[in-house]
Parts: structure tokens; C-alpha cells; sequence
């Protein structure tokens, strides 16, 4: 039983650092989204961190209108990462979890 209890606590550490691991490479797939019209488009990681911010010069005589831009698709960006970031930590939680009595309803 304590072997077993080791061998958990070892998986677990394991699966700990493949977390860390893919938090680490999640910083470096960039996603770029665009307005519809592309006239103004964000860089984002995975982990939801503004890369960059390019605006059509049109849009810099309307402050409401590229606030409105900038709005849309920053939360259009962070969707997509937060969809991107979360699948990739569960599959990685997923194959790290040791087999543990009573927890098979994570599957």
C-alpha cells in the first residue's frame, strides 16, 4: 500500500512539472485575430498575453469606433487562447492523474 501511495505521489509530481511544461510552450503559440474587416488585429499567446496591436490608420480618427474595435476583438483574441490554453492543460492533467479509487468521475 505505501508503494502504491509513492507511486501516486511520484505520478502526480509528474504531472505537475508536464503542467508547468506546457504552460511554459502555451507562451509561444501565438494566435492572431482580426475585425471582420481587418482593419485592426491582435497577437495573443495561449496563456492570454497581448503580443501586438496593429490598427488601420482609418480607424484613428474615431476614438469610439476603435474602442469598439479594440473590444471585439481582444475578447474574440482572449476566447480563443482561454479554448487553446484550456484544452491543452487538461489533456495534459488528464494522462498525468494516477489512478486513484473513487476519482473516475474526472473522465
Amino acid at each position: 500500500m505505501f508503494g502504491d501511495m509513492m507511486g501516486m505521489m511520484n505520478k502526480l509530481k509528474e504531472a505537475q512539472k508536464k503542467v508547468e511544461e506546457t504552460k511554459e510552450r502555451l507562451n509561444t503559440v501565438l494566435l492572431k485575430e482580426s475585425s471582420n474587416d481587418e482593419k485592426l488585429s491582435v497577437t495573443i499567446t495561449a496563456n492570454r498575453s497581448i503580443k501586438s496591436i496593429s490598427v488601420d490608420d482609418e480607424l484613428l480618427g474615431d476614438k469610439e469606433m476603435l474602442e469598439d474595435y479594440l473590444i471585439l476583438t481582444i475578447n474574440k483574441a482572449i476566447e480563443k487562447a482561454t479554448k487553446i490554453n484550456e484544452a491543452e492543460l487538461a489533456a495534459v492533467a488528464k494522462e498525468g492523474m494516477p489512478n486513484i479509487p473513487g476519482m473516475d468521475m474526472l473522465k
